[in-house]
């Protein structure tokens, strides 16, 4: 084979393998928008005031006859949320590994979830159950479609790039949320221009969310490639959790990968909640308007690609991990000085959120980067299947225990406070890990900074 053939298919792998890298970026453009306008921005005091208006006059709802306060209910949906997750993803995983065909899982994962927000279009007046279940099901099909997108990345970026890769990926997701932020800030603000209510206003961005990430999930469809290790096993799919239990017994033969999945599923539960329950805190305790908490989240969307994108020279300079660790010690001030917040004001409400801006988006992103290098050649959707419930698999935790430290003691400030436990907890853990070792025992090339 002659020089020119060899170099002519070395920029044919490396243009297909940069059309596929575009492609993967725009899954985070697709999907982010849910996080970002549905479950950070809107969902939260909207069902929590379908709720109210449902409630009893002692301030309860009774689904399914257990009595549980209005104010929490949209907390507790998360976490059902998140138990249903966690029973799908080892399906999704596994299956995709066994036949290479991540494609038509993460499609349907991403179709499903998008449908269900489009439906929070109908919901209006009472019908505080109707949103509880489309958000359950929006918020699982997100995390069974991220498990199937984030075990693309050992496959389009080599160990040296991830770091970038990821965060780019990161960046780009908030970008798309700020946008839509704001034409969302439009609509609420000057509903009446448009001969919309209040309510109907609310409902158009729910809706807008899921048909955004329903129309943009085409093209990472388009351009991710399949790469098939051979032909499925039958009832893979069925046999998930036996698979997911190998997987495991497998991560034991490596017990530092297990140690960072521990760190991460105690830091990245304190994260979760915080982006979910913001808005409750914000419009409930602080009582903030609509139009101040849409704000807020759009300058920490502004500033959060501008901290995924940042963190990634500190990384390069002292090591992903040590990065993320600063990244955790940010958060626990930021969120201690979030109990002291004074009500009614609006520019220390937008001080915090700057705070959470600049970490949030690093502190993710590097720690998706800083897994894929404990990721065995081969079983990478499995392995970020566990990475996944990892994010996932504690999730449900924080927001259970805000809920339940709203329904005893009646304060959001006591429940939000409550959360700086899972950032030192989950700094002490991390710290733990000797991550170049971890490296080395998945069978990995060490980078010179991690």
């Amino acid at each position: 084979m002659d020089t020119g053939t060899v170099r002519g298919r070395t920029a044919d792998g490396i243009a297909e393998r940069r059309r596929e890298r575009h492609g993967w970026y725009v899954y985070d453009w697709a999907c982010s928008v849910y996080s970002t306008s549905v479950l950070t921005v809107f969902l939260g005091p909207y069902l929590t005031s379908v709720a109210k208006a449902a409630a009893d006059a002692d301030g309860f709802v009774h689904p399914l006859g257990v009595p549980l306060r209005a104010g929490s209910f949209f907390a507790y949906c998360v976490s059902a949320s998140v138990i249903l997750s966690i029973l799908v993803m080892p399906l999704a995983g596994a299956a995709a590994d066994r036949s290479g065909r991540k494609k038509p899982l993460l499609a349907l994962a991403a179709y499903l979830g998008a449908a269900a927000t489009a439906g929070m279009f109908f919901l209006d007046g009472d019908r505080y159950l109707l949103g509880g279940l489309l958000l359950i099901v929006a918020n699982a099909s997100l995390a069974v479609s991220m498990v199937l997108y984030n075990s693309y990345l050992p496959q389009i970026a080599p160990p040296g790039e991830r770091d970038a890769v990821s965060s780019r990926g990161w960046a780009l997701g908030y970008a798309a949320g700020a946008l839509v932020l704001v034409a969302d800030l439009v609509l609420y603000s000057a509903h009446d221009a448009f001969g919309v209510s209040e309510s109907m206003a609310v409902r158009i961005c729910l809706a807008s969310a899921g048909i955004w990430w329903g129309a943009f999930t085409l093209v990472p469809l388009r351009r991710l490639r399949d790469r098939r290790t051979g032909a499925a096993p039958p009832g893979t799919a069925s046999h998930g959790w036996r698979h997911l239990a190998a997987t495991v017994r497998d991560m034991r033969r490596r017990p530092l990968t297990l140690a960072f999945l521990l760190a991460y599923l105690v830091y990245n539960d304190g994260i979760q909640t915080v982006i979910s329950q913001a808005s409750v805190y914000g419009s409930e305790e602080l009582g903030l308007d609509q139009s101040t908490l849409i704000g807020a989240v759009l300058l920490v969307q502004l500033l959060a690609v501008a901290g995924a994108l940042g963190m990634g020279r500190p990384a390069r300079t002292y090591g992903a991990k040590r990065t993320v660790l600063g990244s955790l010690v940010a958060w626990t001030l930021t969120l201690g000085a979030g109990y002291f917040l004074p009500a009614g004001a609006p520019l220390w409400f937008f001080v915090l959120a700057a705070g959470i801006g600049l970490v949030l988006g690093g502190s993710q992103a590097l720690s998706r980067s800083l897994f894929s290098h404990l990721v065995p050649p081969g079983k990478e959707a499995e392995y970020f299947s566990a990475y996944e419930m990892s994010d996932r698999g504690m999730s449900w935790l924080g927001p259970l225990l805000f809920g339940v430290t709203y329904q005893l003691t009646g304060s959001y400030r006591d429940a939000i406070i409550s959360l700086v436990a899972f950032f030192v907890l989950g700094f002490v853990l991390l710290a733990r890990v000797p991550v170049r070792q971890a490296v080395r025992d998945a069978g990995n090339p060490v980078p010179a900074r991690i």
